[in-house]
């Protein structure tokens, strides 16, 4: 990659050696040229974010949320950073009077809000672990993360509380005091009482701090500050412990990214909070506005007003997971005059024209009405937490007349370890190159046929740096297998690109061994006492119906799935592609059933980040896994 302009090689790359694989050489952002940036001076802690910003902000608009008046939604009520300030030293009080202490665990469950962040600053500032609830990761997550993290108190949005009875009495081992964002109904107060906890609403918590003060602790920049469970793809949620220096590095670097492209935050940023806050990317990029001053405006929790909301408080910075984006896409490319502009704009934004000077006319009379579908003020769309269409982000970055940003990261990474660039067309369809604050090199994945020395350099990713996880809670086995020698493995195969920039183009499978004792790079189904794979297959819906149509095979989609000559079918592409591929006989797939819907959250068959859940796709589909081998085992199958 030598000669680009966003990547510099700082170490170089190894040959396999001792059975170990081949690794990449290292590079880091070269805004990192002359070393990483230095920590804010005097910022230690994620309290010293917010501390610095109220003695520097005191009457900044900092939380805000929309006024409802006989029941309509009217404009945003803010509350200053002063204002907060004053009501977090009265929470942290009432948290230290229910005999909570220094390194206790306070969970946070419910729709993101002003009560979030204030608790969130509360922990922050006498030094507990702040543990975000949320039930996206399953049934029973709730409860199990209570009892995995020890949790003593519980912040809760106050349509989420009979939710979190249900995790009685399992939890009640450790919950102890339980504080709604809003009101408490006689009933749960009495239920609460039947189990032996403490209920507040959230007016009479605060005065439990009253009259008494707690001195705060001194923070560390390796104290932890929250633990962020994740889904993962096998067994329990993880517990990923994120420090202070995490998210100081954090924002040291990004705001070095920013100001390297001209594009700096500053107090006068607004921010629309809707993404979950349970989650690291919105965590960290929350911490970023209140570093600089900025100001945060809460949606109303439904996804069918977040477009109202977005033109009430016009926001600067939108970001946003490609379900989001996606849904943008469907509704503005339906318009074919819509794709003529569209091509004029993007032809001359190809030939180096940035943006807003590529179609000046096109942006006034047609692309504007798209920012004003954002309230008007985006400057920057940021897309994160899965892998964003190509063609999406491409029609995006023409249309929404401002910087279309795709990013990558891990909670492990606290979020943000590469994005792409502004104005950078060449950037399409990767994540841009590292964030200057970590290292990166690939590590080759043999029985993958990725190669980390390739003249197009491929492998799974690693990274290094500060921003990384301090290891997973009460797992230490599991951090050992992905934090070696410093360097974090993702699990993710990445491709760096020419110019510097990395593509992600495949998920590190589970490795298995067959009967044969031979071992399978790809996942679809085996397991050691077969000697065969098999597979479940998402067929696409038109592909079939149009194979269906020219082998005059009738019938719906459905009943197309369920037909043998499509079974064969299907084998045969695979089967096809295999011997392409020069796949081995045992990697060949011997059966396979098709089904017609895709995997789905719904049936926890995938993770929030669209990775494959193994166990419970074994699961749901064992009785289909078990015919089929039956099948393919019976002589002439």
């Amino acid at each position: 990659m030598a000669g680009n302009n966003f990547v510099i090689e700082v170490e170089k790359g190894k040959d396999a050696s001792d059975g170990q694989p081949s690794i990449g050489p290292v590079y880091r952002s070269s805004f990192a040229a002359n070393g990483f940036p230095a920590p804010i001076p005097g910022m230690e802690s994620c309290w010293d974010i917010f501390r610095m910003s109220v003695e520097k902000y005191p009457d900044n608009r900092m939380l805000g949320r929309r006024q409802i008046v006989d029941g309509k939604a009217g404009k945003y009520v803010w509350q200053t950073y002063r204002e907060v300030y004053d009501i977090v030293i009265k929470v942290g009080n009432s948290i230290r009077s229910c005999d909570v202490v220094e390194g206790g665990k306070c969970g946070i469950y419910g729709a993101n809000c002003p009560e979030w962040i204030i608790s969130m600053e509360a922990c922050n500032a006498h030094g507990l672990y702040c543990v975000p609830l949320y039930d996206t990761l399953g049934a029973g997550a709730v409860e199990f993360i209570i009892c995995h993290a020890e949790i003593s108190i519980a912040f809760v949005e106050e349509k989420k509380i009979n939710e979190l009875f249900k995790t009685f009495p399992a939890s009640t081992e450790h919950l102890k005091t339980i504080v709604s964002f809003g009101k408490v109904t006689p009933e749960q107060k009495a239920d609460a009482d039947k189990h032996g906890l403490k209920i507040y609403p959230w007016e009479e918590f605060l005065q439990l701090g009253e009259n008494k003060n707690y001195d705060l602790p001194v923070k560390k920049k390796t104290d932890i500050c929250t633990i962020m469970y994740t889904s993962g793809t096998t067994g329990d949620p993880k517990g990923v412990l994120i420090s202070n220096d995490s998210i100081v590095t954090l924002i040291a670097g990004v705001k070095r990214l920013l100001g390297s492209v001209n594009e700096q935050l500053t107090m006068k940023d607004v921010y629309i909070s809707y993404l979950p806050l349970a989650h690291i990317f919105d965590r960290v990029i929350e911490e970023l506005f209140i570093s600089h001053g900025a100001s945060i405006g809460f949606w109303r929790g439904d996804v069918k007003l977040l477009v109202e909301d977005i033109g009430e408080l016009k926001p600067s910075i939108f970001c946003a997971v490609p379900r989001v984006l996606d849904r943008i896409y469907s509704e503005l490319s339906q318009s074919l005059w819509v794709y003529e502009l569209l091509h004029c704009k993007y032809y001359n934004m190809k030939k180096g024209r940035k943006h807003g000077e590529a179609s000046p006319i096109c942006d006034k009379i047609v692309f504007s009405k798209v920012k004003q579908g954002l309230g008007g003020n985006v400057r920057l769309i940021l897309s994160g937490a899965a892998p964003l269409s190509t063609h999406v982000e491409e029609f995006l970055r023409v249309v929404a007349c401002c910087h279309v940003l795709q990013g990558y990261g891990l909670t492990e990474s606290c979020a943000g370890s590469f994005v792409s660039l502004p104005n950078e067309l060449s950037m399409l369809g990767t994540v841009g190159p590292p964030v200057p604050n970590i290292d990166v090199r690939l590590e080759s994945v043999p029985e993958m046929n990725y190669d980390a020395l390739a003249s197009t350099p491929r492998g799974e990713i690693c990274i290094k740096g500060n921003t990384l996880f301090s290891g997973y809670y009460k797992r230490e086995d599991l951090t050992r297998e992905v934090l070696i020698d410093g360097w974090f493995h993702t699990g993710d195969i990445g491709e760096w690109q020419p110019n510097g920039s990395m593509k992600i183009i495949d998920r590190k499978k589970n490795i298995f061994k067959l009967s044969q004792g031979e071992y399978v790079a790809i996942w679809i189904y085996g397991n050691s006492f077969e000697s065969f794979l098999v597979a479940v297959v998402n067929p696409n819906k038109e592909a079939l119906e149009s194979w269906g149509a020219d082998n005059n095979v009738s019938g719906d989609f459905e009943s197309l799935c369920q037909n043998p000559k499509a079974k064969e079918f299907i084998l045969g592409e695979l089967a096809k592609t295999g011997k392409e591929k020069k796949l081995k006989g045992f990697e060949f797939i011997k059966a396979v059933h098709l089904d017609p819907m895709p995997f789905d959250m719904e049936r926890d068959l995938l993770t929030p980040t669209y990775k494959k859940k193994r166990p419970q796709l074994l699961k749901y589909y064992q009785s289909v896994i078990d015919e089929m081998y039956k099948s393919a085992s019976k002589p002439n199958a």
